[in-house]
């Protein structure tokens, strides 16, 4: 029985070849041959399954505690072929702070289809028990119970807490199965199946793989039955992730604690900073000193490496984003290089504004993604972008001091 960190480095043996060799192969092969026409080979064509992507797909299952795992083109497509299990009336219940892109692909493309999507806000149990049973919606199909509930353990980019016990407990008091969208804790801060989720889901392209280089998605399920019918999905929609792109996800789990751990570090440094800055009205992350105790209560073993904070009313966020250095701006995170972003015109622009800002995501919100880089390096090139975004800020109000500034501001 290995630990963790062990588990990280090794995975499970496929048992695919006797050369000895410490890597598992990358087959790029795309069919297979058959010893008899009466044979049931194990691989016989690449979307059904290939030996490189079965070890990817051994490994998450064994860190997430699953029965099996699946790998998928990108984050996206491995959402996408877990929604596809559902049918024309069903419904979910979905968190009401998710990935912009995931909102998305619930409203654009599954209400088309037919699926009855409502959003509720995941950390009030009332009101998520009665969506979940139904007695908030009249009338019809839509009263009656859901079929699963999908929410993300950390929400994006508010970083509020989920708590898995207590959502997948409503769940399955009402038949209703608890999906998980665990990227940006990974299995190495939670395991949500242990807590009673059913399906977790990563974008891979994030912390697992952790190097900006490969985009990829992956799902592990709780029980037999539950991954027949992703694996159904997975073989007939066919957006399999490909043998090379699934060594880069494996080679990428190796590192996983170690880069996590620093990334930890530095946001934990970065945000503290950031609470005392003057510029600043307000900051996100979970993982604020003296905050230990609401981790663990919600089953966590950390607070991740993304943050966002609110700049103060009259300065512009993008006089501070356009002004780093050693932040790159981008989307995406969980990767060794520190990235900054401004959700309302970036990783959220497909929300509607007044969506947006029920949910906090105001224009003046910026996430950071926080890499492995020196914290010190991090800090002070997050301050000589405050102070050129106050010297903007100074030009549009014609001199005013950085003290009455703050009287403004806090006022």
């Amino acid at each position: 029985m290995t630990r963790f960190n062990t588990q990280l480095v090794h995975g499970l043996p496929v048992n695919d070849n006797n050369t000895g060799a410490v890597n598992p192969p990358i087959y790029n092969s795309s069919t297979y041959a058959f010893e008899s026409v009466e044979a049931m080979p194990r691989w016989d064509y690449a979307r059904s399954g290939n030996p490189t992507r079965e070890f990817l797909e051994k490994q998450i299952a064994q860190l997430e505690h699953g029965t099996r795992g699946f790998a998928f083109g990108s984050g996206l497509a491995a959402i996408h072929a877990v929604l596809s299990i559902f049918q024309p009336g069903d419904r979910i219940v979905v968190g009401k702070n998710i990935y912009g892109g995931t909102y998305s692909l619930f409203h654009e493309y599954f209400e088309r289809w037919g699926v009855i999507i409502e959003e509720v806000d995941t950390t009030d149990y009332e009101a998520l028990d009665a969506a979940v049973s139904g007695e908030s919606v009249k009338g019809g199909a839509h009263g009656c119970p859901a079929k699963a509930v999908y929410f993300e353990v950390l929400t994006n980019p508010l970083l509020q807490v989920n708590n898995v016990t207590a959502i997948a407990g409503i769940a399955h008091r009402h038949g209703a199965i608890a999906i998980v969208d665990n990227t940006f804790v990974t299995p190495y801060l939670q395991q949500p199946l242990d807590q009673g989720a059913d399906i977790v889901i990563h974008s891979a392209t994030k912390y697992l793989a952790g190097h900006s280089e490969v985009n990829a998605g992956l799902v592990v399920v709780k029980d037999d039955e539950l991954g027949k019918r992703v694996y159904f999905a997975q073989n007939r929609l066919g957006g399999v992730l490909a043998p090379n792109e699934c060594d880069s996800v494996r080679r990428g789990i190796q590192t996983l604690a170690l880069r996590m751990d620093r990334q930890q570090e530095n946001a934990r440094a970065i945000s503290s900073y950031l609470l005392l800055h003057p510029l600043v009205k307000s900051v996100h992350y979970p993982g604020l000193p003296g905050h230990e105790y609401e981790l663990a209560s919600n089953g966590l073993k950390g607070g991740g490496a993304v943050l966002s904070f609110e700049v103060v009313p009259g300065v512009d966020p993008a006089d501070v984003l356009d002004n780093l250095h050693i932040f790159r701006l981008a989307v995406s995170l969980g990767a060794v290089e520190s990235l900054a972003e401004l959700p309302c015109r970036m990783t959220h622009f497909e929300l509607p504004r007044e969506e947006r800002l029920k949910v906090g995501i105001t224009d003046e919100l910026v996430r950071l993604a926080v890499g492995v880089e020196d914290k010190q390096d991090l800090i002070e090139d997050l301050g000589q972008a405050f102070d050129i975004a106050y010297e903007h800020y100074l030009n549009r109000h014609a001199g005013e001091s950085l003290f009455t500034f703050a009287q403004h501001v806090y006022a």
